[in-house]
């Protein structure tokens, strides 16, 4: 508990100190880019600093322009280490929650990020709506299609949000595996523990080949390259046999 405490004050104290200056800073210029890599930046660092390493791979198989990032989701660990990792400002598609935060939430909302209520079906829907609005228009985003994390790092079954978005925009979809957070944090637990991430690209999916009718079988083949790239105690049990992700 000690590193979850150390975590907590120092991001309460950089929130309180840089946070304000940033957004007023980003208001008046019309740019979050410095608030968002020091933002960033503040969370990686203690993220360091207690004892979490993030290992990198497949960086080169990431796409020029906008694209939309497609994540597995096992911990609150995972996040820093996915968006620090992706090489270029994204936005996410974020639980509400994180919204109402002081100073925090003010920062995501310019950052473009677009909040959803996984509980409300119709507002998660306007979510995905504004969400694809942006992606359209140039934002890059990140999204776990599984909705909330994994309660045993398993890869678990996707939602279609994601994919409707990449269909809508026609950009391609990123799948990133994330290996290890988890048993840096368990899910609903706040204890942090020294360790490894391991977060990597996998090849490019061009989500204009695919209809609004084939928008499962476009999730299939993300799940089944994320599958691929896990290792075996994350990969999902309904996948018994090699996945097949030859069908791009």
């Amino acid at each position: 508990m000690i590193r979850t405490a150390l975590i907590a004050l120092f991001l309460t104290v950089y929130t309180i100190l840089v946070g304000p200056p940033l957004l007023l800073y980003s208001v008046c210029v019309g740019d979050v880019d410095l608030l968002y890599r020091l933002g960033l930046g503040g969370i990686l660092f203690v993220v360091r600093a207690v004892g979490v390493r993030v290992r990198v791979e497949g960086v080169e198989n990431v796409p020029a322009g906008v694209c939309l990032f497609v994540a597995n989701h096992t911990s609150n660990a995972d996040a820093p280490a996915i968006i620090g990792a992706i090489p270029r400002r994204i936005a996410v598609l974020a639980k509400e929650s994180l919204f109402r935060i002081p100073i925090f939430g003010q920062a995501l909302r310019l950052a473009r990020f677009v909040p959803v209520d996984r509980a409300n079906r119709d507002a998660a829907i306007a979510s995905i709506k504004k969400a694809s609005e942006a992606l359209r228009q140039g934002t890059s985003f990140l999204i776990y299609p599984e909705g909330t994390r994994s309660p045993d790092g398993r890869l678990q079954a996707f939602k279609k949000g994601a994919f409707v978005m990449a269909i809508k925009a026609g950009v391609p979809i990123v799948p990133v595996a994330c290996s290890g957070a988890h048993r840096v944090m368990q899910k609903r637990s706040w204890v942090v523990r020294p360790g490894e991430v391991v977060v990597r690209f996998q090849p490019a999916i061009d989500a204009s080949k695919y209809t609004f009718e084939q928008r499962d079988k476009l999730s299939s083949c993300v799940r089944a390259s994320l599958a691929e790239a896990l290792p075996p105690d994350q990969r999902p049990t309904d996948l018994a046999d090699p996945p097949d992700i030859t069908d791009r």
